[in-house]
């Protein structure tokens, strides 16, 4: 696994998407986690033409305050059809550096892989980065790959 610095992504990455606030704690029970319903959800509810090139994100912004406070979770996408039976709500992820933590295999485990490096890698008291808190997402390149983009100050 590498990590790298990425410097501008993009002045604004417009998506949209169903969301709801969750934090930690819930998700790590598994009878109380929220994200992966909504991601069911969207699946449902949304129709990504992935063959013209559209893509699926899971955003975390809105964090209350660090690792233990409440933050929204987005599951969106990049596409320009979207259903008008559903409203869907729109998240900017802004330009900025991130680190980002790739992986490739086959899902749900890559998503729990990859999230399991980025918590061991901000763990370490002397990690050379730290986490602004502020708006991280998960960009998957195609149905077998994850990148997880962490907001760094």
């Amino acid at each position: 696994m590498k990590y790298f610095r990425w410097g501008l992504i993009c002045a604004y990455k417009i998506l949209h998407g169903l969301s709801i606030r969750t934090d930690n704690e819930t998700e790590m029970s598994t009878d109380k986690g929220k994200i992966g319903a909504l991601w069911q959800q969207f699946d449902k509810t949304v129709d990504v033409d992935y063959k013209s090139g559209e893509r699926v994100y899971g955003v975390y912004f809105d964090y209350e305050s660090d690792a233990s406070g409440q933050f929204n979770v987005l599951v969106g996408f990049d596409g320009k059809n979207r259903p008008v039976s559903v409203p869907l709500q729109k998240v900017v992820i802004p330009a900025g550096q991130y680190l980002v933590f790739k992986h490739k295999g086959e899902m749900p485990q890559i998503a729990i892989d990859g999230w399991t490096e980025v918590w061991d890698y901000f763990a370490d008291e002397n990690a050379p980065q730290q986490r602004a808190y502020s708006t991280d997402f998960e960009f998957y390149p195609n149905g077998n790959e994850i990148e997880i983009h962490i907001a760094i100050k």
